[in-house]
Formats: C-alpha cells, sequence, structure tokens
C-alpha cells in the first residue's frame, strides 16, 4: 500500500472502548507494518485530567489484553508509543481547545485529521470549537462514527451545520463493515468476473438474505441503546449499506463518487414501508432471560439502565423490495438482533430452481444454488450447488465451492478499521457514506419507525440463545422460504 503523506491524527475520546478496542491497536498494527510515515503523530484527547505519561500507561494495558505476543516486539512498540501525545479536552466545552492548537502550531501543511470517538451529540459542537480555535485546515478531515442522528431531521441539522465547517468531501461517515475483506471481494466478486453478473438480476434470483446476528447483550452501552435500538443502531447504516453493495448497478469506474452514486440509486428505489404496510413486513422483538453459550444471560428489562417498561427492540427482521428493473419483485430479507444463537454476518443469495427438472426423486432432492459471503467470524465466500456421489449410480447431493480468504491467500488480512483509517489518512472516500446517501437511508428508516410508534404495542419476546421471535421465520414462511442457518 502506498503510504500516507505526514499527518496529525487527534483521537476525541481517546480513553473510550472504541478507541482502545479498536482504533488504536488498528493503528499500531499499520505502524508495524511500515504504512505510517515517521513525521505521522497521533494526539490523544479526552477530558479526563491524565498526563501524557499516565495515558501511555493506559494504552500499555490495555494493549496487553488485545494484542498476540507475536505484534509486541519491543523496538516497534516503543517507535508506535512515541507517535502518541495526549492533550485534556472537553468536548462540551472550550476547555483544552488552546492547548490542542499549541500543539498543532506551525503544522498546517501537514494533513490533519479529526477523528470523533465520542457520542454524537458532541459532534458539532466539537467542530465549532476546533473552528474557532482556528484549527480547521485546506487539508483538515473530519471522521464522524454512527449513528449520525436519530431520525432525518437530526441527521439533516448534525450534516449541515459540520458541513458548514468541513468540505463534503472532507467528511468521513465512518461505516466499519463497508471495510470488511469480504464486502470489498464482494465488490470484485460481482464487478471483476463475467460469471455471476449475467444472474445477478430478478429472472435468477428468488431471495437474497442479510444477516448480522450478535451472541452479546447491550452490556455497558444500555443506557445509549435504549434510545437508538436495533433499527437505528444497525439497519440504517450497517445492513442498508450492504443491499447496497449487493444490489447496485455497475459504476463506471471504482471511483468513490462512481460507486456512490450507485449506492443511492439502490437506497432511493427502496419501496417505502409506512402504516399497515410497514407492519406486515418487519418484526420487531425484544430478548428475555436464557443461555448463550451454556451460561444463563438477563433479559433486556433486566439490564442495569434500561426501564422496566422500555419498549426498545433489541431484534428487526424487515422484508423489503426494489422498484427497479433489475430487482423488481424480488424480497430482500434483513435481520439484526442481539443475544442470538451465534454471532455471524453473511449475505445469503438464494438462486431460483431449475426450470425443469430431468431427475426424478429417486435421484435425490435437488436444491436452489446458494451463495453464500460470509463477512464474520470468519471471511469467505461459498457457493453451494448440485453434484454426483461417487458410484455407479446417478445420485446427486449437494457440494460446496468454498473460498476461505484466510487460506486461500495464507497471509494476515487487515481488520476493518485498519483498512478504513489507512483510506482516511490517503483521502479515499469511495468506502465512506455521502450526506444524499445517509439523507435516503433515514428517509427509508423512519416511516418503518412511525409505524411502530402509532401501533403503540410491544416488541415480541425472544428467549436468548435462539434466533429470534418466531415471527421472524414466518415473515419469510409466507413466500415459502427460511432463513438460512449454516448450522
Amino acid at each position: 500500500m502506498q503510504s500516507p503523506e505526514p499527518f496529525d491524527l487527534i483521537l476525541f475520546g481517546a480513553t473510550g472502548d472504541l478507541a482502545m478496542r479498536k482504533l488504536l491497536p488498528a493503528l499500531y498494527r499499520r505502524h508495524r507494518a511500515g504504512q505510517l510515515p515517521d513525521d505521522g503523530r497521533i494526539i490523544a484527547t479526552a477530558r479526563s485530567e491524565l498526563d501524557r505519561d499516565t495515558f501511555i500507561a493506559r494504552v500499555d494495558a490495555a494493549f496487553q489484553e488485545r494484542l498476540d505476543a507475536e505484534e509486541r516486539d519491543v523496538d516497534t512498540w516503543q517507535g508506535f508509543l512515541e507517535r502518541l501525545q495526549f492533550v485534556s479536552v472537553d468536548a462540551a466545552e472550550p476547555r483544552g481547545f488552546d492547548h490542542l492548537g499549541t500543539m498543532l502550531h506551525d503544522r498546517d501543511d501537514r494533513t490533519r485529521v479529526f477523528y470523533l470517538a465520542v457520542a454524537p451529540m458532541h459532534f458539532v459542537g466539537i467542530c465549532e470549537h476546533l473552528q474557532n480555535e482556528g484549527l480547521v485546515t485546506d487539508r483538515s478531515r473530519v471522521v464522524l462514527e454512527k449513528p449520525l442522528g436519530h431520525d432525518l431531521a437530526s441527521a439533516q441539522a448534525i450534516s449541515e451545520r459540520i458541513g458548514a465547517i468541513f468540505a463534503e468531501d472532507a467528511i468521513y461517515r465512518i461505516d466499519h463493515y463497508l471495510g470488511k475483506e469480504t464486502v470489498q471481494n464482494l465488490i470484485a466478486l460481482r464487478f471483476g468476473n463475467m460469471l455471476f453478473e449475467p444472474l445477478w438480476r430478478r429472472d435468477w434470483v428468488r431471495d437474497v438474505q442479510i444477516s448480522v446476528t450478535e451472541q452479546v447483550g447491550v452490556g455497558g452501552r444500555a443506557g445509549f441503546y435504549d434510545r437508538t435500538g436495533a433499527l437505528r443502531d444497525m439497519v440504517q447504516n450497517h445492513l442498508l449499506q450492504l443491499l447496497c453493495i449487493i444490489a447496485m448497478e455497475p459504476p463506471t469506474n471504482i471511483g468513490a463518487d462512481a460507486v456512490r452514486d450507485e449506492k443511492l440509486k439502490v437506497l432511493r428505489a427502496l419501496t417505502r414501508l409506512e402504516g399497515q404496510h410497514a407492519l406486515r413486513n418487519t418484526v420487531r422483538g425484544q430478548y428475555r432471560a436464557g443461555a448463550i453459550a451454556g451460561q444463563p444471560v438477563n433479559g433486556y428489562l433486566d439490564e442495569e439502565e434500561v426501564p422496566d417498561d422500555s419498549r426498545t427492540e433489541t431484534f428487526v427482521a424487515i422484508r423489503a423490495e426494489l422498484a427497479n428493473w433489475r430487482w423488481a419483485g424480488v424480497p430482500f430479507y434483513l435481520r439484526t438482533g442481539k443475544r442470538l444463537q451465534e454471532r455471524a454476518a453473511e449475505i445469503v443469495v438464494n438462486f431460483r430452481d431449475v426450470p425443469h427438472s430431468i431427475f426424478d426423486v429417486a435421484y435425490g432432492a435437488g436444491q436452489p444454488n446458494r451463495l453464500v459471503i460470509k463477512l464474520q467470524p470468519d471471511e469467505g465466500v461459498r457457493l453451494h450447488m448440485m453434484a454426483k456421489s461417487p458410484g455407479d449410480r446417478m445420485q446427486l447431493r449437494p457440494v460446496s465451492l468454498n473460498l476461505d480468504f484466510a487460506e486461500a491467500f495464507q497471509q494476515r488480512q487487515a481488520d476493518a478499521y485498519e483498512r478504513l483509517l489507512m483510506d482516511v489518512l490517503r483521502g479515499r472516500l469511495t468506502l465512506f457514506m455521502r450526506r444524499d446517501e445517509l439523507y435516503a437511508a433515514w428517509d427509508w428508516v423512519e416511516p418503518i419507525l412511525d409505524a411502530w410508534n402509532e401501533a403503540g404495542d410491544a416488541p415480541k419476546p425472544y428467549t436468548a440463545g435462539t434466533w429470534g421471535p418466531a415471527a421472524s421465520s414466518a415473515l419469510l414462511g409466507r413466500e415459502d422460504a427460511s432463513w438460512y442457518e449454516e448450522s
């Protein structure tokens, strides 16, 4: 990879979970791979009144848990720590921004990245303090973590105020799912090969399933999560972005706007789900006490900071359609939830049955072809097809062609945040959401939220450790389909 130019990366919320668990380890691994320039500084900021030595000690303790032993050689680790600076800054008030300005003095010619790993309520305030202190240069970029707003109006308000400070091509709305190796391989699979493109349409595809399932509960995020819910937390960004990649038309090139133009067309083609139509085509659930991996776990209403009467959904299933020539009539099933049976993220393309089978039941039951794109925990692509069993009889059985990326390439794959951080430093916008994409996603999600609120019913309960409410299976069962579950 091309090494980025000299930079200052200012990380707000540097003592938080995201920074310690994902961002700083990702930057260390890119440092270890030799991809960061010598003049590349990481300036950590947090509200805590820490000095640099105390912050470095926290980083060292956190990395003991998160890095493999072979990743930590003394010289490389010391070199990374020398990149780190710390300044106490309160995101909610001007305190500390003058000290940050002192650290950035005479470095306006460097790429300057402000990474806001803080609650979205602080995004606008931080950007305005940066502007007031004169820290936003022509070479500045800002990275925004999700969620951007809680509805269309709030997303527009945030975007317009930040857009008055940073140009659109300097705003990086990050969705780590788009940094996963398999998602980018999906683009290569579709547009770098002729094999699937003639079949990638309504004539040959029966349905598409996009699932992001988790075994974990809300944990320490209960206060945030209860104000957000699964639809805002996962569907509005992660799942809709995956849907865009799987359904978009071939872009004219791999450039940022060419790709994002096609993704926007997908979002605008989604059939709106409103009122009773929304209630019929969505399922929302909330987990109850159960067991995960043989261990008992609390129900959602028993979690700390969750009100006893909360109606926040921890599970969502949606039947969506696209009103365009390629996909008209093909159902796209979206599913996400917490405290489910397995942790997985995958896209499943189910092809139609053969138009006429020459094999009767004595030869074995034929099954439609299926393409499974796995995003986590393992990344790979699997094509399910029918083949003859060995022997002197014509007996059919399902087999699969399996591409395991770890096995095929025999090298460590950069994780999503590593790749996306490097794209920010290099100024590459292809894997980041544009403002009009954000608005289109909220415009589709908001009527579903309205329909749920008007209906006033509680989410359907499901036992932790299962696959969610029975109504989720019934949603597909209406069309003689079922969720793909490898186990």
